[in-house]
Formats: C-alpha cells, sequence, structure tokens
C-alpha cells in the first residue's frame, strides 16, 4: 500500500494523470427461464475519448469452465463459434448497441445449454494497456414451469348482472420468485386495439385497476380475491355494455436479480372468455362490421352498421357514415340517404352505395377504392325519443372507429406456355398457347423470339393490343402476309401462336409476356396503368432433314516410330438421297506447329461435289509421299502418307459438306459435318534430360552480387543440343513468369521483355561454365530483383531431314533471392529532461543518436516544440504531430530546407537558433534570446536515409526523442530596462546629447567673452553701469532616465 501511495503521488507530482480502463456487466447470477427472452448490459469506461469501443461476448459452460466459447462481437461477424454461429446469422443471439461505450447482449430464447458465466471483452483502442478489459457474469437457466388455465366459454349476461371467473395460477420453481396475476378485456370489434386492464394483483400484492375501472373499484363494483393458493376470482357487479368482449387471465413471474431490479422470466395467458351483454329495454349498442380491413387499390369496401337494441322497427334511427371528421352520407328514418358533398360525383358514377339493408343494418359500400380512402370510418346512431310531455330528445352514440388500409393495387397473374411438341421436324406447325389466371384488368400481349442460347438479340414476332388488335413485326410480316405466322386469341386471357413451315431458322426461344392494365381517375379523365408484368418463354427445336447427316475418322495405327506409314479412313453416312452430293475435305494441325497460325487446322485434299480432287495450302511429305482415293459408294475416303516423319505427327479429321440444288441452278448448303479428332504420333527416341531440382534460398543486401546456377545432371545423346531460359516469378500469386535472357542452341543471348523493362540488360550476366552448368549474375542487386528463380532447359534433336526439333525439356528447382535492405536499428536517446533559463537567456537542445542502421545513413533532424499547457493532453513525441509547431529542421543533406516541417522563425544572419553537429551521431540547437513564448516540450524528429542501388536517396527508418520542457524566468519590465534594452534608444540618451551640450557650452562663453570687452569698453567710457549675463545654468543627471537639461537665464539690472 505504501509503494502504491508513494507511485501516486509521484504520478500527480509529475502532472500525469491518466484513465484507468473500467468494463461493467450486469451483476448477476442472473436466473431466467428457458425460452424467455434475456439481456444482458455491458459498459466501459476510462478509454481514449472519440473512440468507439466494440464489444466481444464469450461463454464459459460449467463442464468446462476454463474453456472459451465465443458467441458473437460487434468487430467481427464470423467471430462465432460453430456451436453458436447458426444462432447468430439467423438474430437468435445478437448485440445492440446503446452508445459508443455501451452495448447489450440480446438472447430471444434462451435454451438450458446456454447456462453459464458469460464475459464481456472490449479490444484495446489506446494503444497501451491500462485497467480492466472484459467482466464476467454468472447465468442460470431454469425450466419454465408457470401455468395459467381458466375454462374457455361463452357467457351471455344482462346489463346490470354480477360476473364471476376464476382463473388457476401455478410454479413449482425452487427460486425465490413472486407472482403478478391480472384480467384483461380485448374488444372484439377492433382486434388490433390493445386490451384494457381491468384488475391487476401486482409482485408486491398491491391491487390496481385499469383507467376507466378505477372508479368502479372504488365503489365496490369490481374486486379480483385470491381463494386458495392458486385460485384467483374475478367478481364484475353491475355489468355494463363496456364490459362485453373476451376475457382472459394473464400471470408473470417475477425474480428480483442481485442489482436489486425485478425481472419477468415468463408471461402466460389463459383461454378466453367470450362475454355478451345484452342492453336494458330503451338501451341500444352499436357494431361497425367489415370482412377485412386491408384492401388493394381497386378492391371494393362494404361496411356494416349493426343496432343491436329491442324492438328496433318501432324506434327511429338516424345513421350517419363519418370518414376522418368527413361527412360521408346520412341515412334518416325514411331510409333516404344524404351524401356529403365530397361523395355526390362517385355516388353519381356508380361507385358508391348507401343504403338501408334491414331495420337494424345499414350499408356503406365503396367500389374501386384509391388510397386517398384509407383512415379511420365511424358509425353514429342518434334516437329520437318521444317524452311523455310530447318534447323530442336525442341520443347519439358512435361506434369504434375502423381503421381501412388500402395499399397500391399490385397485379397477382399467373401464366402458363404450353407448346404442341419441344421439338417439331422442318415443315410442321409449331403452336405455342399463353394462358392468363388471377387477372383484375385488361391484357395486352407480345411475342417474341430469341436463339436457343439467348446470345442474340431478341426478336418480335406479334403484339395484341388491350382491345385485341394484332400487329406483326416487320422481320415477320411478309411471312404473315403469306398466312405461315398467325395469331389469334382464343378467349380475354389466353392467346395462341401458330407457326406454319417451321425453317430450322425458327429454332429457339418463344417468349410470351402479358401486362395487365387497369383504369384510374373518374370520367371523362380515365386512364390506363401499368400494374403488372409476367413473361414465360419456352425452348422449340426444328429437327432438319439433313439431322441424320453423320461422319467418322479412324485409323488402325495411331502412333508409329520414324519412317513408318499410316492409313486415315474418313466414312459418311448419308440417310437422305443418295443424288445430293457431298464433298469431302482432310484437314491437318501439326502437334510442333511453330507457324502463326498455331493451333489452326489446315486443308490437305478436298473430294469437290463435282468429284474432282483439289490440294490444299498444307502439304504432308512435300506431296510426293501422299495419296488418296475414295470408294464407289462415295461413302469410304482414305489419305495415306508414306515414310512419315516428325512433320507428319498431328491432328487429323476430316470435314463434308452437304449440298442442295434449288430451283434456280444456285446451289444451298444444307448442312456440314466435321469428323472426331485423329491423333497420328510419330514416336520420338526417348529423352533422358534431367535438370538439379533441388531448391535454394539465398538472402542479400542491396548492391551486393547474385550468382544462381543451373546444372544439368543427365543428357540424352552426345549429339543434343540445349538452350537454356532463365525466369523469374515476382510474387506467389503473379500471373505468369517473366523471362530474363536465353542462350540459344548456337550460344547466342536473347534479352527477355523483363530485361528491358526492369534495366537488368546492364546488370545480368550469363554464362555457360561446362557443356552441363550454366550461372545467371546479377550485378548491383535491388530490392526488386527478390524473386523466384529458375532455369528451363531444352534440348533439340536433328531429324533426318535436317530440321531440328525439340526432343523435351525440364526445368530446375527454384532459386529464392531475398534482396533486403538494412535491418532498421535507428535508435534516438529518449530520455526527459527539464531545463529552466532566465528571459534573454540561451536554451540548447540536445539530439543524440545512440545507434544507426548502417555506416553510410545520413540522419535528417528536426525539433519540434508542444506548447500545450495541460500535460496530461500532450502524447508521446511523434503521436500528434499536426498539433506541435516545428521549430528547426536539416535535410539528410546539410540543407536548410522545408521539406519535413515549416519552422516559424525564419534562418539567416539575424536569427535566434544555431545549430551544431558535434559528432557524426550528436546534434544540437541554440535558441539564443529567449522568450516567454518560447516555453514548452521539445524533442528532436530524425529520418535515416540511406541511396540505393541506383543512387537514389530513400528513407529507411524514423525515431523521435524523449521530451525537453524548458522554462523561461520572466523578467519584470521597468523603464530603466526597457531604455537599456533597446541600443537606439540607449545611444539617443546617453551619447547624442554630450556632443551637443558641448558645442552650445563653448558658444555660450564666446558670446560671453566678447561682451565683457564690450562692456569694459562702454564702462570706460561713458561711466555708466553695464549690464550682466549670469553664468549659463547647466543641470544634467548622470542616470540613463532624464537626459541633460541646458537652462539659459537672462541676465537682469541691479
Amino acid at each position: 500500500m505504501a509503494t502504491g501511495a508513494l507511485l501516486l503521488a509521484c504520478a500527480l507530482l509529475a502532472g500525469v494523470t491518466e484513465a484507468q480502463r473500467v468494463v461493467t456487466v450486469q451483476s448477476g447470477p442472473l436466473v431466467r427461464t428457458e425460452g424467455s427472452h434475456v439481456t444482458i448490459w455491458c459498459n466501459v469506461t476510462g478509454y481514449k475519448e472519440g473512440v468507439e469501443q466494440d464489444f466481444e461476448w464469450s461463454i464459459y459452460l460449467p463442464s468446462a469452465p476454463d474453456r472459451e466459447i465465443r458467441i458473437v462481437s460487434t468487430a467481427q461477424s464470423n467471430y462465432a463459434y460453430a456451436v453458436y454461429a447458426t444462432r447468430v446469422n439467423s438474430k437468435e443471439i445478437y448485440v445492440e448497441r446503446l452508445s459508443r461505450d455501451s452495448a447489450m447482449l440480446h438472447i430471444t430464447k434462451v435454451q438450458a445449454k446456454d447456462q453459464g458465466v458469460f464475459e464481456c471483452y472490449t479490444p484495446n483502442t489506446d494503444g497501451r494497456f491500462l485497467g480492466f478489459y472484459s467482466a464476467r457474469t454468472n447465468l442460470t437457466v431454469i425450466a419454465d414451469s408457470l401455468t395459467v388455465t381458466a375454462p374457455a366459454q361463452t357467457l351471455s349476461k344482462i346489463e346490470g348482472d354480477t360476473l364471476q371467473l376464476t382463473c388457476e395460477v401455478s410454479r413449482t420453481t425452487e427460486q425465490h420468485t413472486h407472482l403478478s396475476v391480472g384480467w384483461y378485456l380485448r374488444s372484439p370489434e377492433d382486434a388490433a386495439a390493445p386490451p384494457q386492464e381491468l384488475v391487476t394483483l401486482s409482485r408486491d400484492f398491491v391491487l390496481r385497476s385499469g383507467g376507466p375501472y378505477r372508479q368502479r373499484m372504488a365503489a365496490g363494483d369490481l374486486r379480483l380475491d385470491k381463494t386458495s393458493a392458486t385460485s384467483y376470482r374475478l367478481t364484475i357487479h353491475k355489468l355494463q355494455p363496456i364490459d362485453q368482449g373476451l376475457l382472459y387471465c394473464q400471470a408473470a413471474e417475477w425474480i428480483q436479480d442481485p442489482d436489486g431490479s425485478w425481472f419477468a422470466m415468463t408471461r402466460k395467458q389463459s383461454d378466453k372468455t367470450q362475454l355478451r351483454i345484452q342492453p336494458t329495454d330503451r338501451d341500444f349498442s352499436i357494431q361497425v362490421s367489415t370482412e377485412r380491413r386491408s384492401f388493394t387499390a381497386g378492391e371494393p369496401l362494404e361496411l356494416r352498421c349493426t343496432i343491436e337494441a329491442q324492438n328496433v322497427p318501432e324506434r327511429f334511427f338516424s345513421v350517419s357514415w363519418v370518414f376522418s371528421s368527413s361527412p360521408v352520407a346520412v341515412v334518416g328514418p325514411s331510409a333516404v340517404p344524404v351524401l356529403g358533398p365530397d361523395y355526390v360525383a362517385r355516388e353519381a358514377a356508380g361507385l358508391m352505395t348507401v343504403r338501408k339493408e334491414s331495420p337494424n343494418v345499414y350499408l356503406l359500400k365503396l367500389q374501386r377504392l384509391n388510397p386517398d380512402d384509407a383512415g379511420k370510418y365511424i358509425c353514429r346512431v342518434t334516437e329520437r325519443e318521444k317524452t311523455p310531455t310530447g318534447d323530442f330528445i336525442d341520443r347519439s352514440k358512435r361506434s369504434r372507429n375502423v381503421q381501412i388500409t388500402v395499399q397500391q393495387i399490385k397485379s397477382n397473374i399467373t401464366m402458363f406456355l404450353a407448346t404442341n411438341s419441344s421439338e417439331v421436324l422442318e415443315g410442321d406447325t409449331i403452336q405455342l398457347t399463353c394462358s392468363v389466371h388471377s387477372t383484375i384488368g385488361a391484357l395486352s400481349f407480345v411475342w417474341q423470339w430469341i436463339e436457343k442460347e439467348a446470345s442474340g438479340p431478341i426478336q418480335e414476332v406479334a403484339s395484341v393490343d388491350r382491345d385485341g388488335t394484332v400487329q406483326h413485326s416487320a422481320a415477320y410480316r411478309e411471312r404473315a402476309n403469306y398466312g405461315e405466322i398467325r395469331v389469334e386469341k382464343m378467349r380475354a386471357d389466353a392467346l395462341t401462336l401458330s407457326v406454319y413451315n417451321a425453317l430450322p431458322s425458327d429454332e429457339g426461344q418463344y417468349r410470351c409476356t402479358a401486362t395487365e392494365w387497369i383504369q384510374t381517375g373518374t370520367e371523362p379523365d380515365l386512364n390506363w396503368e401499368k400494374i403488372g408484368e409476367k413473361t414465360a418463354a419456352e425452348t422449340v427445336g426444328v429437327k432438319t432433314v439433313e439431322s441424320s447427316f453423320m461422319l467418322s475418322a479412324s485409323s488402325r495405327t495411331p502412333s508409329i516410330s520414324y519412317g513408318d506409314s499410316f492409313d486415315i479412313l474418313c466414312l459418311v453416312k448419308p440417310r437422305h438421297n443418295p443424288r445430293v452430293p457431298t464433298s469431302v475435305t482432310w484437314r491437318f494441325m501439326a502437334y510442333n506447329d511453330e507457324s502463326e497460325d498455331q493451333g489452326t487446322f489446315k486443308d490437305l485434299v478436298t473430294f469437290t461435289r463435282e468429284g474432282t480432287l483439289q490440294w490444299g495450302e498444307q502439304l504432308i511429305g512435300l506431296g510426293t509421299r501422299t495419296t488418296v482415293d475414295r470408294s464407289h459408294s462415295n461413302t469410304n475416303f482414305r489419305l495415306s502418307v508414306k515414310r512419315a516423319g516428325p512433320r507428319e505427327a498431328g491432328k487429323y479429321q476430316c470435314t463434308a459438306v452437304l449440298w442442295r440444288k434449288n430451283y434456280d441452278n444456285s446451289w444451298t448448303e444444307v448442312a456440314n459435318r466435321t469428323s472426331n479428332l485423329l491423333g497420328i504420333n510419330v514416336i520420338r527416341p526417348e529423352s533422358r534430360l534431367k535438370v538439379q531440382k533441388s531448391n535454394q534460398s539465398q538472402v542479400h543486401l542491396e548492391d551486393s552480387r547474385v550468382r544462381i546456377n543451373c546444372s544439368i545432371t543427365f543428357r540424352s545423346d552426345l549429339d543434343t543440343q540445349h538452350s537454356v531460359l532463365w525466369y523469374v516469378r515476382r510474387a506467389a500469386g503473379s500471373e505468369a513468369d517473366e523471362l530474363l535472357l536465353e542462350i540459344e542452341r548456337s550460344g547466342a543471348l536473347k534479352y527477355g521483355d523483363y530485361a528491358d523493362e526492369e534495366r537488368l540488360r546492364l546488370r545480368v550476366q550469363a554464362e555457360k561454365l561446362s557443356p552441363r552448368l550454366y550461372a545467371l549474375t546479377l550485378n548491383r542487386a535491388e530490392s526488386s530483383d527478390s524473386g523466384m528463380y529458375y532455369c528451363l532447359v531444352k534440348e533439340w534433336l536433328r531429324d533426318p531431314e535436317g530440321s531440328w526439333d525439340q526432343l523435351s525439356q525440364d526445368s530446375s528447382g527454384y532459386t529464392r533471392v531475398l534482396v533486403k535492405q538494412p535491418d532498421v536499428r535507428l535508435q534516438v536517446d529518449e530520455m526527459e529532461s527539464n531545463i529552466t533559463v532566465e528571459e534573454s537567456g540561451s536554451i540548447r537542445l540536445g539530439c543524440t543518436i545512440s545507434s544507426q542502421s548502417s555506416p553510410d545513413s545520413s540522419f535528417s533532424v528536426s525539433w519540434y516544440v508542444d506548447r500545450s499547457e495541460d500535460e496530461n493532453l500532450a502524447g508521446l513525441p511523434g503521436e500528434d504531430d499536426g498539433d506541435r509547431e516545428c521549430v528547426f529542421s536539416i535535410a539528410h543533406d546539410f540543407v536548410f530546407k522545408k521539406e519535413n516541417c515549416s519552422p516559424q522563425e525564419e534562418t539567416g544572419p539575424n536569427s535566434r537558433l544555431q545549430f551544431e553537429k558535434m559528432t557524426p551521431d550528436q546534434y544540437s540547437l541554440t535558441i539564443h534570446g529567449a522568450r516567454p513564448t518560447d516555453a514548452g516540450r521539445y524533442y528532436c524528429h530524425v529520418e535515416e536515409w540511406l541511396f540505393n542501388p541506383r543512387y537514389i536517396w530513400y528513407r529507411l527508418a524514423t525515431n523521435n526523442s524523449g521530451f525537453t520542457t524548458v522554462n523561461i524566468l520572466q523578467q519584470d519590465s521597468t523603464i530603466h530596462s526597457v531604455v537599456c534594452a533597446h541600443d537606439s534608444l540607449f545611444y539617443f540618451v546617453f551619447f547624442y546629447p554630450f556632443p551637443i551640450f558641448a558645442i552650445l557650452l563653448i558658444a555660450l562663453l564666446l558670446v560671453r567673452f566678447k561682451n565683457r570687452n564690450n562692456n569694459k569698453s562702454q564702462e570706460g567710457k561713458n561711466g555708466a553701469p553695464l549690464l550682466w549675463i549670469k553664468e549659463p545654468h547647466l543641470s544634467y543627471s548622470p542616470t540613463c532616465l532624464d537626459p541633460p537639461v541646458l537652462s539659459l537665464h537672462p541676465g537682469t539690472v541691479d
């Protein structure tokens, strides 16, 4: 305790106070029933202001109290473990943020397995750890044992009778809990209205009643008695019509939490009792009924006002309909309606009906509802009764508000599209029927066609307007004029599209789009409004007559050796008229094709439809080793190649075209077929090429030399030659490896594009050290040279025709090269100090670099000052440089620049700042003529700079020193100090007056001497007395406060 008190006192003396984080959670243990909604709040204080806090909830189960199970977090969406992930994703468990530093955990339906210790954790946001970051509370989940029972029944009473109902409430909870039991009344007319509280026995055993029933309970007409341990009896004396409705009992089980608050663990209701009250003879009641209260625009609304009374036909009632405080209509005893001013035109258009259906039932019917009809409807009934004295009295009652909602009309149409067949033969009929159901308005249709793969544009075939007018598009109008395209409207909601003499081009997807319209407004301003649209599609195929046209290719020798022969057979099976000619073409694509058209087939030879032979652009075996022939039935076509070499290895296929002669003697290509691919392999000698596969790693500093070897462990033959390609992979996820350079078979060196892009041509060097060893050297390595390097070796063999063919290739293992900058070791002395100087004195600020990353480093040094008066608000050096003032800055090349900061005081001959570099790692800044405004917390900011291999400066690291607190002792300002502090004023007061006074004194002496001589001469001559002049009076103050004063007094006559 003494040590803690001492540390606290030191902290207070130093002026540093720092808040400590504290997390608080709702006190436990909390007891909740299974299936209830559980909430647990969590707050955090003592954090850095302005930062929104996150909350993470976990649980520790009783079976494993030391194992954390994560539940939910405000910062991470995938924070929960699998056991809680499903409930979190379904929002059964979620966190509600109450404020920046407060949140509440919600478990909408707690389970027995949720029992345990809940922990609330807040991640650190202050940059340092200080305080408590989590808090825990215990949750106990018990079974829900509360039962509330009352018999469901229907009772009919007369106004003034007494009603008694009994409710049984029990529980078996082991914890200490309280019960609250109450009776409620729900209106049968307005199910959405909240229930009315009759009387309730609270958990504190206090009896209270609802607002309208307080007076009746005070009068003793309303009672709630506990007749046994589980029975609660409701008694209502002198029943009134307002007591009519659904009565039920509701009980809640309460438990007191450790913080003293009460929590309702569970609430349950009993079955309802339907109570009907028959009024006395002269009384009446009103009920407004409707089938539903939510409508869609365009639907009709029927409201019926029923008067429940005795002898209704013999009594005189007038009924008023009111909508949102506006009169709609009044039906008097004569049953003649009087309409409100806003509804006269509507009734005249037949969109409104007001009538008396029976002596006690009045009807209000509105046709074609619109959103403006939404609101509250009231039925007000007035009875006129004649008294025995002959006077008339009126008694009025109004019904409950009937809230009607009108939503914008929505289309609910459903569509079915049927076709006579999903595939028809060419020339048959395509028939599509589009049927629409659940319509409420007029329909328009559009037929469209799109290619089978839905890749081309959509073409319109025909359209049908709301009035049934059919219009064909321009693309199909000519065929429709000849009767091949026909659209028929079978009925109002069904349409048929027929395509006669189907062509292969008619194959595709047919779409039927139905649009539903309704009329809005009133006559004569009627408008058509689109309310919905549906589209259905069917794909129809057209099978051509040439669909049985088939083609296949085969060979008995798919693999041969150098110099062997092979045959390829193309079999055509036309199942059509044999007089329809066929043209067959042999095509070839070489395996080792290095031409510009690599990957494409080239024609070898063609049997034309006239029976002639036509050679293509690609000749196999120089045209002397290839023969072709066909059978008499024109079904078998054979291609033979003698003495095959590697250039004959590749893929072969045959294509056939079926032609049909038109009536104008022109030829039309009916169909074409391409056979299967047939690969012919010319087996080459087996290669034994192997390259060393071991992976290596090299780490180098910038500007060093990197050497990578490529070793061939095995080679096939002494007559083979090798080409070596060097590749680099810059990153693990790069799309392609970059080619550095290639050593060709002849030994020529060829640079890749990457070498030019990265300017490696001058730094990269490739060598062939031996027939089996190659080397790659990178000079003056840069950090951008880092990557995975490997070599690709290709082995070449000369074929019998003298051409070089690649026999095989193999790649080496990866050499991982890492070129890095020097490790950061910059460290600035962080010791803090205090300096107190007198005003006009000198402030010396030091900056010592205790360690540096490289001996070649240069440093940029800047001094900053924090003039904040509250030291508690000031952070560490460099944390918030934007709020601190730059004092001085010198760049790494020892040039006074404003790159790092902008000092308020300019450098120069008149500057108060003096910078010194005493040693390579010691710098100092002296501020002469200290002023009171120079007080503050100073620190130096050091940046370490190095040359990269391209002789460009780059910043390697930065660091800040500790604070130096400077205090200025101010001097009191006096006249003496003001005069002596300014050179010009000092010279004016003390120096300039002396020469002037000396000249004046000499002048006065000369004048006096001359006058004396004149007086003597006059006195001698005339005998008259002389005038005399007093000595000049010179008063001088030896201080610097008053200037010398010269007083000249005139002479007087004695």
